[in-house]
């Protein structure tokens, strides 16, 4: 039983290798672009829209409710960047009742690009919201002896992040393959349905945390 993705090698050449988690990335990446291409290319107005459209819609309108709900006044301005977190994991995770399929969130590796792409997004919608010199000035609240415990909380909840994603989805997997081993297969089967849940519950709270995050670097100057 694998732990991760990672340890699927196909090829490898010196320190470089191309492992399941890299495959299994640029493939949900490609079908997730060439999908959103073919649902959006023909888009109607109308009142009567085809299935695809209307799902699309309630996607996209229920992620910038959440947004909203958050604390963020303009939705549409981080739309897309929560949205394709919250959808590539969510993808990812759903995927998993393909079989042979290792979703890549169950590697340190995606998890730890995700969790930094959050960390290098907050300070980007913080700064273009409130200017350099004042984003900066939000690490010396209340005071400025607060500054290390600030830069340390923005990189350990970046390590949270990575760490909290990929140990939901590796312990999973370990209790699905251990299931696998000890009881009949129907069991197991059940236990991917619920793994199918909490991979949606797990898109939906690394989607969540990071549009806290940026909220609180966009509001800081209001408290």
């Amino acid at each position: 039983m694998r732990l991760t993705p990672d340890e699927l090698v196909f090829w490898r050449y010196g320190f470089v290798e191309l492992n399941s988690t890299i495959v299994t990335t640029w493939g949900l990446m490609l079908v997730m672009t060439v999908g959103s291409w073919l649902v959006t290319r023909k888009l109607a107005t109308e009142v009567h829209v085809s299935r695809w459209q209307g799902f699309l819609e309630i996607v996209v309108t229920t992620i910038q409710e959440q947004i909203e709900e958050v604390g963020l006044d303009h939705p549409r301005k981080y739309l897309d960047f929560i949205g394709t977190l919250f959808l590539f994991v969510a993808v990812s995770n759903l995927c998993a009742i393909i079989p042979g399929y290792d979703a890549p969130t169950g590697s340190l590796s995606t998890t730890s690009a995700l969790a930094l792409s959050v960390f290098v997004a907050v300070p980007i919608f913080g700064i273009e919201e409130q200017g350099f010199g004042g984003y900066l000035r939000s690490y010396l609240r209340p005071t400025w002896i607060m500054l290390p415990f600030n830069i340390i909380s923005e990189l350990s909840r970046t390590l949270a992040l990575a760490v909290r994603l990929f140990g939901n989805i590796m312990s999973g997997t370990m209790i699905v393959g251990i299931l696998l081993t000890i009881t009949p297969l129907i069991f197991p089967i059940f236990m991917d349905l619920l793994g199918l849940l909490t991979g949606m519950v797990q898109a939906y709270i690394f989607g969540i945390l990071a549009t806290v995050y940026i909220a609180a670097a966009t509001r800081t100057r209001e408290g």
